[in-house]
């Protein structure tokens, strides 16, 4: 009986396995179709011209230099005015807010944010910030968009790697003579930082995708010129993609596939410059 109990048990243990396995593979499969795909069709469009010329020949030639650029800055800007707050949010959540219907509140905000489509936060930033405020159509109204659309995954992230911080660190720290303050700042946000640093990715990543907000409030057709300031409008790689995809007739397809190539080798570049500022501060955790 023993024998054929512990059998049955290896052959269920095998059974999920395998079941494991192929769902593994039925996500990342696909994954790998998709990047090799655009490799295929992406690579006999990359040089040095395409990288750093202007396109000419109404976007069906030239390069693609000042949508590159552009991305980068908006990029930049959105990092500097999301991450900050949405991590300051986080700790006063995770630390000093008390627990009551107010809090829970604004985490039920938070995750519906978190859902709400990407055009809409365009929208709503064209309505703020180029009409109201007054910015016009430029990458710091763009940013400010996309910083908008980004904090509520970076503040729900970041919140939760707060509290998964065991709370002996935090007594220990305290009894010892730190105030509560220092003991974030040297404690809990060190420790923290793996998890903080997953949904900065997560929103950044998002946010140099997106195409609805930026053509909204930043992004333009064609400009002859690189954005000299905040408040320029500017190219961007995801609405170029857009546009060279669906406005331009005649367009090459290896232009578009180098574009979007472009644009996946940046948004992986991101990923794995923050996963190993992760992984670093992984390694040094002490729990």
């Amino acid at each position: 009986m023993r024998g054929r109990f512990a059998l049955n048990r290896n052959l269920i243990q095998r059974l999920g396995f395998a079941l494991l396995t192929l769902m593994a593979m039925a996500t990342v499969i696909p994954i790998l179709l998709v990047v090799g795909y655009i490799l295929y069709k992406g690579l006999p469009a990359i040089s040095w011209e395409f990288l750093t010329q202007f396109p000419t020949d109404g976007m069906r030639a030239g390069g693609i230099m000042p949508a590159i650029v552009g991305t980068v800055y908006l990029t930049i800007l959105t990092t500097i005015l999301c991450v900050p707050l949405g991590i300051a949010a986080a700790v006063y959540l995770a630390e000093y807010a008390p627990e009551n219907n107010f809090t829970r509140s604004i985490r039920l905000a938070l995750i519906n944010l978190s859902g709400i489509p990407s055009v809409v936060y365009g929208l709503f930033g064209l309505g703020l910030f180029v009409v109201f405020m007054k910015l016009g159509t430029s990458i710091l109204a763009a940013s400010l968009t996309l910083s908008i659309m980004t904090l509520p995954v970076v503040i729900s992230t970041a919140e939760e790697a707060l509290r998964s911080v065991p709370q002996a660190f935090r007594t220990v720290s305290i009894s010892l003579g730190a105030t509560n303050w220092k003991t974030i700042r040297r404690i809990v946000l060190p420790e923290a930082l793996p998890g903080i640093m997953t949904g900065v990715i997560l929103g950044l990543e998002r946010a140099v995708g997106e195409t609805a907000p930026i053509l909204f409030t930043g992004a333009v057709f064609y400009t002859p010129n690189l954005p000299t300031s905040p408040l320029s409008p500017t190219m961007a790689l995801p609405y170029h993609l857009y546009v060279i995809s669906t406005q331009v007739p005649e367009m090459p397809v290896e232009v578009q596939y180098g574009t979007a190539l472009v644009l996946l080798v940046l948004v992986l570049g991101l990923n794995l410059v923050v996963t190993v500022i992760r992984s670093r501060a992984r390694a040094k955790r002490q729990w």
